[in-house]
């Protein structure tokens, strides 16, 4: 951490005052939380943009979540990413062109489906998801979602995380023979319709390159080599990963089993390497915090302090993230559904 670009950001904060908020995700590196004013995970800190009042908003994460901090965020407020080129590999396996195809193919098929967009996913995939009355869902609250969008009686599409779907629908008890995963190759085209036809839930083929690199057979290793030691893994690891675990829950609820935890607990933990690393820092000496492996993202790591920096001495001439108005309202109706159920 460099002290002329923290001082200069501290600065920078100290002036602009409450017209200025600093959101940060989990993941960032610490050099960057420590200038966040609000730190949470997706579900949070999409609450926490409904709320603020502050004319720049900086949100310290990947393109996604910028674009719905866009969504959220009132008339005459702006909303600025220093890492314009963090994207996000998950939503890029769910371009939203075939989204639509896909809905529309399957629906010219007989099968009307609700879709359910995780909100790793473009504002133009939430938008083609709001335009069908569905919704959004983040790790934290992906049960209660996929709940919602089942009990509209119209079979459900979780997108883009396959992942995600199945943990989630282990953690319902939707059968594993009323699930599909599509075949969304060749544009479309070689969808097994009879297959959808029969299933409750159909997931598209996505998945999250950071998690999927925690397997069962890591897990197996810790229980040979550490008797005794936890197991907590988030729900975008593979269900056989997330079976072999103790416990499996989003950013907070891995924040949280930590917290809960008692002193002398030894937990190995399956997320992005700087989660785990704060948090070995925070209970060093008290508990100990290992990752299950290294796995890191490269997009959340092109956040640092001096684009951060460079962000906010450019906030008064610096284009901010925008959304297309005819994306916008759609998008936003799907983001505000997910806050009203959640909110229940």
């Amino acid at each position: 951490m460099d002290a002329s670009t923290t001082e200069k950001i501290t600065e920078i904060r100290r002036r602009r005052g409450d017209t200025l908020a600093i959101l940060a995700h989990h993941y960032q590196r610490d050099a960057v939380v420590a200038h966040a004013d609000i730190l949470g995970d997706s579900l949070e800190l999409s609450r926490q943009v409904a709320g603020l009042s502050a004319r720049d908003i900086v949100f310290c994460g990947v393109f996604f979540m910028a674009e719905t901090a866009a969504m959220l965020a009132k008339p005459g407020q702006r909303v600025h990413i220093p890492a314009p080129d963090a994207a996000c590999v998950m939503s890029e396996m769910a371009p939203a062109a075939l989204v639509a195809t896909v809905l529309d193919n399957l629906r010219q098929a007989g099968r009307d489906l609700l879709p359910l967009t995780y909100v790793n996913s473009s504002a133009a995939v939430k938008a083609v998801v709001g335009a069908r009355g569905g919704s959004v869902c983040t790790s934290a609250n992906a049960g209660k979602m996929l709940r919602w969008a089942l009990d509209q009686g119209r079979g459900v599409l979780f997108l883009p995380d396959k992942m995600l779907g199945q943990n989630t629908c282990d953690a319902l008890g939707v059968p594993a023979d009323r699930r599909h995963i599509l075949d969304v190759r060749a544009g479309g085209s070689r969808l097994d319709l009879e297959a959808a036809a029969r299933a409750e839930v159909l997931l598209w083929p996505g998945q999250c390159v950071i998690h999927s690199r925690f397997k069962a057979r890591d897990i197996a290793a810790v229980r040979a080599g550490h008797p005794g030691a936890r197991v907590v893994v988030h729900p975008e690891c593979a269900p056989e990963t997330v079976q072999a675990a103790d416990a499996a829950g989003s950013t907070s609820f891995i924040i949280k089993y930590v917290a809960e935890a008692p002193a002398g607990a030894e937990i190995f933990i399956g997320t992005e390497i700087n989660l785990v690393s704060r948090l070995a820092r925070r209970y060093q000496g008290e508990k100990g915090i290992r990752p299950l492996c290294l796995s890191g993202c490269s997009n959340m790591a092109k956040g640092t302090e001096e684009n951060l920096l460079a962000a906010l001495a450019s906030l008064d001439t610096a284009a901010p993230v925008t959304v297309p108005e005819d994306v916008r309202g759609p998008a936003t109706a799907a983001v505000a559904r997910m806050l009203e159920v959640s909110a229940r």
